[in-house]
């Protein structure tokens, strides 16, 4: 099995500083890659916030995520467009720390800012998430280690890029 490149710090700030990885960051659904406690491998859906430094996902102390996080922290996230052609995609990977916190973290509720709903709703909506979540919520918090934004025009995935050079070679070469 071949080890993924190691990033450094820069390189990573570059992919996630540009104005489409911005752009998705700023969105509120990620896509959270894990192991199980059972040893397969689980994608969920889930709302995040980005505070420039990391991505903040809450939820419940009773998830059983949490285990798992707590087992094995090595998480990957993707955050994407469902616009084709050309789909924005994010890759992001990171170990996940558990913050144990009493109450509604800030960031939970700004992660569901975007959801529809008037302002008595809300209020309604706030006061259900207070009661329901009453013991607290689990922070992951996942700093960023690898990321890569595929946007079909400056960036491929590894695989096309591949392909991409090969096909180049055998052009050069006159194949």
């Amino acid at each position: 099995m071949t080890m993924p490149r190691i990033m450094r710090p820069n390189e990573i700030t570059e992919v996630l500083n540009r104005p489409i990885s911005q752009d998705l960051l700023a969105r509120d659904l990620t896509r959270l890659a894990y192991v199980a406690t059972d040893g397969t491998p689980r994608n969920v859906p889930i709302a995040f916030t980005w505070n420039g430094a990391e991505i903040v996902i809450c939820t419940t102390k009773n998830a059983p995520k949490i285990p798992a996080l707590r087992a094995n922290p090595a998480v990957a996230l993707t955050i994407d467009t469902e616009v084709h052609p050309p789909p924005m995609i994010l890759l992001i990977r990171g170990l996940a720390e558990l913050d144990f916190v009493d109450g509604i973290p800030d960031e939970y509720l700004r992660a569901t800012t975007t959801y529809e709903m008037t302002a008595e709703q809300r209020v309604e909506w706030e006061a259900e998430v207070r009661s329901l979540y009453r013991d607290g919520m689990v922070r992951i918090v996942v700093t960023p280690n690898w990321a890569k934004l595929i946007d079909f025009e400056t960036t491929l995935p590894s695989a096309v890029e591949e392909l991409v050079r090969q096909r180049e070679q055998r052009q050069a070469e006159g194949v």
